[in-house]
């Protein structure tokens, strides 16, 4: 006569088979997900490097038209900025202190990007004098988030090693990968504040052969203050 199973281990092989279910469920229901992000990073990538070329090349016949009217082109006014901060807490005053803390950049070496508006640039006068800063082209934009690129997850900083993680967090602005998130941050588009509060504040390294001089501007032969497009050579050696 055989031995009648307790009801308690039937109920447990029964749970232990409806976990496996249920897991086998979310892997595949994950691993569809992860195809169809992939996918749409793939065909965003593409349109967003046809809109990059075709801005240039509307960019370089528009200052062509211009030189053969006889004038000049004058290009619309810079709506991004990187900044980095090259001096320490030392001496700073209460005022740029605070500025800088709003900003994120609590560390020497750390830089983050902005939108440039009225108030943005009034701030920037304020901590000109201990970070440097300038206009990121899209190349300067996609190197430091793949490579430096960091997010805030639950409070905490975390490297951004897949789409699936840039979709769990910003999927609700049509941001679902690293192609959406590079072209949100350099075209500032209307989810840019998302987007940027997600990055955290970049740690860069120091330049390969150091600053010249802090304590002079940019303009002055110095380091400080807005060096323009000069700031993607900086950002290069600072990757």
């Amino acid at each position: 006569m055989s031995k009648q199973v307790p009801e308690t281990i039937k109920k447990q092989v029964k749970r232990s088979f409806n976990s496996k279910e249920v897991k086998k469920e979310k892997n595949e229901k994950r691993m569809k997900l992860l195809k169809e992000i992939q996918t749409k990073a793939f065909k965003r990538a593409e349109k967003y490097e046809k809109e990059y070329l075709e801005q240039e090349q509307k960019l370089v016949e528009l200052k062509q038209q211009a030189l053969k009217e006889g004038s000049f082109y004058r290009e619309p006014e810079p709506k991004l900025a990187f900044i980095i901060r090259i001096r320490g807490i030392v001496g700073v005053p209460p005022k740029p202190r605070k500025i800088l803390q709003l900003l994120r950049l609590r560390r020497i070496y750390s830089g983050v990007f902005i939108r440039l508006n009225k108030s943005s640039l009034r701030m920037l006068h304020f901590i000109d004098p201990y970070v440097t800063w300038g206009y990121p082209d899209v190349e300067t934009v996609r190197a430091l988030i793949y490579k430096r690129g960091h997010a805030r997850v639950n409070h905490q900083r975390k490297i951004i090693d897949s789409n699936e993680m840039i979709y769990d967090k910003l999927q609700k602005f049509d941001i679902v990968c690293m192609e959406d998130l590079v072209h949100e941050i350099y075209t500032v588009g209307k989810n840019f504040k998302h987007a940027n509060s997600f990055l955290w504040a970049f740690k860069l390294k120091p330049p390969v052969g150091g600053f010249s001089t802090v304590k002079k501007s940019f303009v002055n032969k110095g380091e400080h203050g807005n060096r323009e497009q000069y700031i993607n050579t900086l950002v290069k050696k600072m990757i």
